[in-house]
């Protein structure tokens, strides 16, 4: 068998990977070959083991046995949702999102029904934020079992039961009715309405655990307007960040809006002048870097470890230059 033959055939598996069934025209004309060729190459893929069928009817074509599925790959559950969170979280990397979306859907070939009703799931309930800059703080693990769980009760309108314990914070306690899980800077969210007064919030995935049994089942009242990326990152931005703080700018709201990365924080208006960034990060030097960026002249008063470490970034930059 030459290697371009093999290439083909290749080309070949990965077309019926990827559909429930295709007809030979259609082959062909993807494969740069003649419908004879198509056949001939289905007959190999037949003596190599591989089911492929042969469909009846007006349109005709080919699919793999068992209804197009692949013999199942044996993935455990958490090696098989730590596939689909890869998967899910890829379209945050430009170039490849379409390349994410057939590795998904070839997935489904290969997983047994049970698992991927929990793969699909998560797949169809994440979201990702904008990339933003990076942090120097270690990101948390990412529980799949957790994730995948949250991503069921999304797809089937169940109720959470949850104790929330934030760093440095008191437990809470709630009930909750989950929409959406969002990835974001390496930390993920599920974005839910508490109950009984339909708040919504933003709940670190890492900072939950979801207790036992679950709240009665919820009809749905989605978010306004559907982007439940964006309003994850106004919610940090008030109250999920290690560090928050307020930066007095000296210039407009529109101005300090054009320089800014939107998922550095949330601007307010003073007066045509001045402005507020409410902004936010895992440690004072991240939050550093932000307001460094804008280029703006800028006031801080708090909190203290911020203004401690803008001190030394003075001092050091001072004396890297000549005459410093």
């Amino acid at each position: 068998m030459s290697l371009q033959t093999s290439s083909r055939l290749f080309a070949l598996l990965g077309i019926l990977q990827s559909r429930a069934s295709v007809t030979g025209p259609v082959l062909a004309a993807q494969l740069g070959v003649g419908e004879r060729t198509v056949r001939k190459d289905v007959e190999r893929l037949r003596e190599l083991g591989y089911p492929v069928e042969a469909v009846r009817g007006a349109a005709g074509g080919y699919r793999f046995g068992d209804h197009g599925r692949l013999p199942p790959l044996l993935l455990e559950d958490d090696e098989a949702v730590a596939v689909a969170v890869a998967l899910s979280t890829v379209s945050a990397v430009r170039g490849i999102e379409d390349a994410g979306s057939r590795a998904l859907a070839k997935l489904a070939h290969v997983l047994p029904d049970r698992l991927w009703r929990r793969v699909r799931a998560l797949a169809e309930s994440t979201d990702v934020g904008p990339a933003d800059t990076g942090t120097n703080i270690e990101a948390p693990p990412v529980d799949v079992g957790l994730l995948a769980d949250l991503a069921s009760a999304i797809r089937d309108r169940e109720g959470l039961r949850v104790r929330y314990r934030p760093p440095g914070g008191e437990e809470e306690r709630w009930e909750a009715d989950p929409y959406r899980l969002v990835s974001w800077q390496q930390r993920w969210y599920v974005v839910a309405r508490l109950r009984p007064d339909g708040r919504w919030r933003a709940l670190r995935v890492d900072w939950l655990e979801l207790r036992t049994p679950g709240a009665s089942r919820f009809s749905p009242e989605p978010l306004e307007g559907g982007d439940y990326a964006a309003f994850v990152l106004r919610d940090v931005a008030f109250s999920g960040w290690s560090v928050h703080c307020r930066i007095a700018v000296d210039a407009a709201a529109d101005e300090v809006l054009r320089r800014i990365n939107p998922t550095v924080g949330v601007v307010e208006t003073v007066d045509e002048d001045h402005s507020v960034l409410v902004t936010g990060a895992d440690s004072v030097e991240i939050v550093a870097v932000y307001i460094g960026m804008l280029g703006l002249d800028f006031h801080v008063e708090e909190p203290p470890d911020l203004v401690s470490h803008l001190r030394t970034l003075s001092a050091r930059y001072a004396a890297s230059v000549p005459g410093g």
